[in-house]
């Protein structure tokens, strides 16, 4: 039998009929905010797992600074967030100050069983209503509102601390350097701009196979900064 270009093309790029996402994420991110209302967009799609890891922890591990530790982009950064989610019709409001500190919250998510229901729930909490999570009253308002009881006692227990740690260094195992990132087998979409990317490519694996997308992988550096 004679197959043609495009049915070798199909058969190579063939994939279960349920494909497995991992998106990982921190609260601290506005940008993560605003990617979780585009998850719909792979509804039907894709399965996803949120994974909750801790951004300076991918920030100490690579040797980068966030964006809300650079003056001039920490302002930039709020206002392109406002005016995306003014695009996306999404609501908007800066908590009392920023950066906070994430930890707890990303460990109640780990307590909440990590679920895509209690992730949005909390991003809405944190940038859709402009709650400090790390705030105590604040912290339990949430607890509540994802009915976690005894939160502090769950977010102190040894095996949700663990597995935030463990989140955290499978993401960098995996290559991920920032929040929100889409992995699709193994490939990185990094970036609230990255779901266009991640959907094509979901669509059809073929597309990282051009000759720009493999040069990209292979090309050398020709002048690297001291460090």
């Amino acid at each position: 039998m004679i197959l043609t270009f495009a049915r070798l093309r199909q058969r190579a790029t063939s994939r279960p009929m349920t494909q497995q996402i991992s998106w990982y994420y921190d609260f601290v991110s506005p940008y993560a905010y605003l990617q979780s209302h585009m998850l719909d967009r792979f509804d039907g799609k894709a399965e996803i797992t949120c994974i909750p890891v801790l951004f300076a922890g991918l920030l100490n591990h690579w040797g980068q600074l966030g964006p809300a530790e650079m003056s001039t982009k920490r302002i930039w950064t709020y206002r392109f967030c406002a005016f995306a989610a003014e695009q996306q019709d999404v609501a908007f409001k800066l908590p009392p100050s920023h950066p906070f500190n994430p930890v707890n919250v990303l460990r109640l998510m780990i307590a909440a069983g990590s679920t895509r229901a209690a992730m949005q729930s909390a991003f809405d909490f944190v940038w859709g209503e402009g709650h400090d999570p790390s705030d105590a009253d604040n912290f339990m308002m949430l607890a509540e509102r994802l009915g976690v009881s005894d939160a502090p006692a769950r977010v102190s227990d040894q095996a949700v601390k663990d597995q935030l740690r463990a989140n955290t260094e499978n993401a960098i195992a995996a290559g991920v350097y920032g929040v929100p990132t889409i992995q699709i087998d193994e490939e990185l979409f990094w970036g609230m701009d990255g779901t266009d990317f991640a959907l094509a490519y979901l669509a059809d694996p073929g597309i990282m196979q051009t000759d720009n997308m493999q040069r990209a992988v292979t090309m050398p550096a020709a002048a690297e900064r001291k460090r």
